[in-house]
């Protein structure tokens, strides 16, 4: 297949590639050249522009590009940033499809499941409703940019992503020097749920939404079996054999890091990826335990 990733030298494209080499790829870019000797197709979503001749042909667009919602505070310059990377982007690479004259077959954009905001007690499938909060009104703004597609003809998908774990990249690396050290534990209650998945899964989860040519709409990317906070800590210290004994207090968390530390760190998040199971998709890593053993390199 020739796909266009936005977001191509990001964890989550570089995974994709790394693991399906057999593709032809081109990394939508502003930079006039890829980190990793890529085709780039150069766009600046401030300017709105975009080299849509090098789209013509393709057989998919995997859209994962955006702005990082982790920062020490959410600063109005910060949820700008997250906000017009997704929203305007999208919105860009949208209306540059609408005109090619050989269009690609489907398009992936990703979301996330801060779509649901906090649960609170209930579990969201993606039949449940938008939440409300910052993260919740942003991946509405976002996806909505993608309705225009509706009677184009290309297929569309939506990934709603949660928390990945991967070795060298995002949020796990980042928590292992405080758990190695016995440093590690619970954040503020440690009742809220975590709904996360393995970067492996997430990248076959992709391969099989491009590969399934009956499957449309919005697909909930996390492993089946979410976690609260206090289960997470449990068994990620038991993976590394060390105790987690360090609890960090809710008030701790919103004096030092605001709305970002509710919102990434004690909200309520229980998603299930009912769409993908009914799918007929399949975890390799579909438990916590699993998915630790996997990443510190312990599986049997």
């Amino acid at each position: 297949m020739k796909i266009a990733i936005s977001g191509a030298g990001g964890l989550v494209g570089t995974a994709f590639r790394m693991r399906y080499p057999q593709h032809e790829y081109l990394a939508i870019s502003r930079s006039p050249s890829s980190r990793d000797g890529l085709k780039t197709v150069s766009w600046d979503i401030r300017e709105g522009t975009i080299d849509a001749e090098a789209l013509e042909g393709l057989d998919a667009v995997v859209h994962l590009a955006g702005e990082s919602i982790v920062a020490l505070r959410w600063t109005d310059a910060k949820k700008k940033a997250i906000r017009d990377s997704r929203v305007l982007g999208t919105r860009l690479l949208v209306e540059t499809l609408q005109k090619l004259k050989d269009p690609p077959k489907v398009l992936i954009s990703s979301s996330a499941i801060g779509y649901y905001g906090t649960t609170e007690g209930s579990t969201a499938s993606e039949e449940s409703p938008a939440g409300e909060g910052f993260l919740s009104d942003v991946c509405v703004e976002w996806e909505k940019e993608l309705a225009p597609l509706a009677n184009t003809g290309i297929r569309v998908l939506t990934l709603r992503i949660g928390l990945v774990l991967a070795r060298k990249g995002g949020a796990f690396p980042l928590m292992l020097p405080a758990f190695k050290m016995a440093l590690g534990g619970v954040l503020g209650s440690g009742k809220q749920m975590m709904s996360w998945i393995t970067i492996g899964d997430l990248v076959r989860s992709i391969d099989f939404l491009l590969n399934t040519s009956a499957l449309s709409g919005p697909f909930n990317a996390v492993a089946p079996n979410a976690v609260n906070n206090r289960e997470f800590t449990k068994a990620l210290g038991q993976a590394l054999k060390r105790p987690t004994l360090v609890p960090v207090p809710a008030a701790l968390i919103r004096l030092g890091l605001g709305e970002m530390g509710e919102s990434l760190l004690l909200g309520d998040t229980h998603v299930a990826p009912k769409a993908l199971s009914e799918a007929g998709f399949t975890f390799e890593h579909a438990d916590i335990d699993s998915a630790f053993g996997h990443l510190l390199g312990k599986e049997a």
